[in-house]
């Protein structure tokens, strides 16, 4: 039997969860619940920039970091897509290590490479000099959010952080990598110096997530972008507990809970166990093959392959009419890519893909 690892406490809050905005009719939180509303809703992971022409001229010059500290500029690159392709949820234009940044880390954004640490984490000495994260680091933020509620009228809010094992395999790594070797050599080899660190990792992203929540974000995504790596066996003892504990720590909110990971499909039960009420599922899978596998009550978002958005839009057109069919073998879908926009799409391809959906 593995390591049973200690579950380390939630950062303390007030018990007064803020009152939400209603927003009873939004397709995308009905969808959410699990009941159908008037039209499949719609939204893009990563439609907040990269192919967007006005993203890329209010970024000119501006780092990717700084840029996410920016209340106003983070609000306005969050509510172009919203103004362009009328989609049924806006995400909060972020990235899954700015709590990692806010909290002191020395981490960065590196174009063309992605999130890269000075000094890998791979010891007990590394790991207990990581800095926990204050909420008040992460205030530029909140204050995006609530100006984002301000202004987006009827469209939900998505906020987001990334999950525990994904940030971990960040700092081991020292940036991204492909076989997340140093990773798993340290999660079978040093069980309990893992747990210490994915349990650090699960208060900065629970404290996060509080942040969005509290300035009015009307649901949530867990991004578990590399979990796909790992098998089932691997993942719940190693990963679930601490992803259950970021998605169980944001319970009495009430708001939707999404846990999406890239290659996941044979965790697709697993990370619905971590207390998600949406699974996402990427391209890898059929939905309705999905919801199968996920017991037939399933309330699931995807799953567009984002390189078909470069195909001719007769075999697009199909592809979509083929998802938003497999959907329905779901209690609720929420239409959206298998993974993220790629930066070089063409938005008015995005735009359409919009309009096709909800003429369905």
């Amino acid at each position: 039997m593995g390591f049973v690892p200690e579950v380390s406490s939630v950062p303390a809050r007030s018990a007064v969860v803020p009152a939400r905005r209603a927003l009873p009719g939004a397709p995308f939180l009905v969808a959410a619940r699990g009941e159908r509303p008037g039209r499949v809703p719609v939204w893009f992971m990563r439609q907040a920039g990269r192919s967007l022409p006005e993203y890329r001229a209010l970024r000119e010059g501006v780092p990717m970091l700084d840029a996410c500290f920016d209340p106003e500029m983070l609000a306005e690159i969050t509510l172009q897509p919203v103004r362009r392709h009328h989609v049924d949820a806006a995400v909060l234009f972020s990235d899954i290590v700015v709590p990692l940044k806010a909290a002191g880390v020395e981490i960065d954004i590196v174009p063309g490479t992605g999130p890269v640490v000075d000094r890998p984490v791979r010891d007990a000495a590394a790991v207990r000099a990581l800095p926990a994260l204050e909420p008040e680091q992460v205030a530029k933020v909140a204050e995006g959010v609530g100006l984002l509620v301000d202004r987006l009228g009827e469209t939900p809010l998505i906020g987001f952080a990334g999950a525990p094992f994904t940030l971990a395999s960040y700092l081991i790594e020292g940036g991204p990598s492909r076989n997340h070797e140093h990773t798993k050599a340290l999660m079978h080899s040093e069980p309990r110096l893992w747990h210490d660190l994915a349990g650090r990792l699960a208060d900065v992203a629970v404290t996060f997530l509080r942040a969005q929540l509290d300035a009015g974000a009307d649901a949530i995504q867990l991004f578990d972008s590399w979990a796909g790596a790992l098998s089932e066996r691997d993942y719940r003892e190693f990963v679930l507990p601490h992803s259950t504990r970021v998605l169980e720590a944001v319970a009495a909110y009430r708001v939707p809970r999404f846990h999406f990971g890239v290659g996941t499909g044979e965790l697709l039960v697993a990370m619905r166990d971590a207390c998600a009420d949406v699974v996402g599922v990427d391209w890898r899978v059929p939905l309705d093959e999905a919801v199968r596998r996920l017991g037939g009550e399933a309330v699931v978002q995807g799953n567009l392959d984002p390189a078909l958005l470069h195909a001719s839009w007769p075999v697009l057109e199909a592809e979509v009419r083929r998802i938003v069919e497999e959907g329905r073998a779901a209690r609720g879908h929420i239409f959206n890519l298998g993974h993220g926009v790629l930066p070089g799409v063409d938005p008015d391809v995005l735009t359409r893909v919009v309009e096709l959906v909800h003429s369905l």
